[in-house]
C-alpha cells in the first residue's frame, strides 16, 4: 500500500497533536485551583464514545474487508478477531506491568496532593509517572498514526479523542513535580516530554511496519488499533470519567461522542 508524503506527514502531526496535550493538563494544574470535575467528566466520557463508536462501527469492518480481500471471507474474519483482541491484549500487558502507584489510569485532581508532601519520594512519583505514561503512550501513538493514515477525516476526530485523554495525564506527572521541587518549568517540560512517546511511537511503526504493509498486515493492524482504543475506553476514560464526576455526566458525555462520531462519518460518505 503506498502513501504520498503528504498524508503521511498529516498523520504524523495528528499524532503529535495527540501526544502533547499532555502539557494542556500541565498547564490545567497549575493555573485552576480546583479540578474543573463535571467538564473532565463530560469531556473523557465524549472521548471514550468517539473511540469505542469509531473502533466498532469503523475500523473493525475497515480492517475485516482487508483482511477479507487478502485471505478470503472465512479466515479473514477469524484473522480479524484475532487481531482485535491481540490489540486488547497488548495495552492490557503494558498496564499489567506498570506499578498501580505509577499507572497513568490513577488519574490525580489539582488538589489531591498536599503542598506539604515534598520530598524526594513525590519527586520519584513524578518521574515515574512520565516514565510510565511514556511507554502507555506508545502503542496509542501506533494506533493514531495508522488510523490518520488510513483515512485522514478518521483520523481528526480519534487524535482529538486521544488529545481529551492526555490531558489528565500531564495533571498526574506535573503535579507532584511541581509539588516536589516548586519549579513549574521542571514540571511542565517533563509532562509535556512524556507525550512523544506517541509520535515516538508513530515513528517508529512507520520505519518498521512500512515497508510491509500489504492489505493482509494493513488489516491486522486496524484490527489491533480498534482493540486499544476500545480497551483505553472502556479501562481508562470511562472510570476516569465517573471518578471525576457524577456517573450520569460521563454517560452523556459518551452519548455525545458517539452520536458526534456517527454524524461525522455520514457527512463523508
Amino acid at each position: 500500500m503506498d502513501f504520498t508524503s503528504q498524508e503521511i506527514l498529516f498523520a504524523f502531526l495528528l499524532t503529535l497533536f495527540a501526544g502533547l496535550s499532555t502539557g494542556i493538563g500541565s498547564v490545567l494544574a497549575f493555573f485552576t485551583k480546583r479540578t474543573n470535575v463535571k467538564f473532565l467528566s463530560v469531556a473523557l466520557g465524549f472521548s471514550a464514545g468517539v473511540m469505542i463508536y469509531v473502533s466498532l462501527v469503523e475500523i473493525y469492518f475497515k480492517a475485516r474487508e482487508s483482511l477479507i480481500e487478502a485471505l478470503g471471507e472465512q479466515m479473514g474474519s477469524w484473522y480479524t478477531a484475532a487481531a482485535f483482541f491481540g490489540g486488547i491484549a497488548l495495552i492490557a500487558i503494558i498496564d499489567k506491568f506498570i506499578p498501580a502507584s505509577q499507572n497513568p489510569h490513577e488519574i490525580k485532581s489539582v488538589e489531591e496532593v498536599d503542598e506539604a508532601e515534598r520530598s524526594r519520594k513525590l519527586l520519584r512519583m513524578g518521574m515515574l509517572t512520565a516514565l510510565a505514561i511514556a511507554i502507555h503512550n506508545f502503542p496509542e501513538g501506533l494506533a493514531t498514526f495508522i488510523a490518520a493514515l488510513n483515512d485522514p477525516a478518521l483520523g481528526i476526530p480519534i487524535a482529538v479523542a486521544i488529545a481529551i485523554h492526555n490531558i489528565p495525564e500531564g495533571i498526574a506527572v506535573s503535579v507532584p513535580i511541581y509539588f516536589a521541587t516548586a519549579n513549574k518549568s521542571k514540571a511542565f517540560w517533563l509532562s509535556f516530554s512524556s507525550g512523544l512517546a506517541e509520535p515516538i511511537g508513530a515513528l517508529v511503526g512507520y520505519l518498521l511496519l512500512m515497508p510491509y504493509i500489504t492489505p493482509a498486515t494493513f488489516g491486522i493492524l486496524f484490527a489491533s488499533v480498534a482493540g486499544i482504543m476500545v480497551f483505553i475506553s472502556l479501562d481508562e476514560l470511562l472510570p476516569s470519567a465517573e471518578k471525576y464526576g457524577e456517573h450520569h455526566l460521563s454517560i452523556y458525555g459518551l452519548v455525545v461522542g458517539m452520536a458526534v462520531m456517527a454524524i461525522s462519518l455520514l457527512l463523508f460518505i
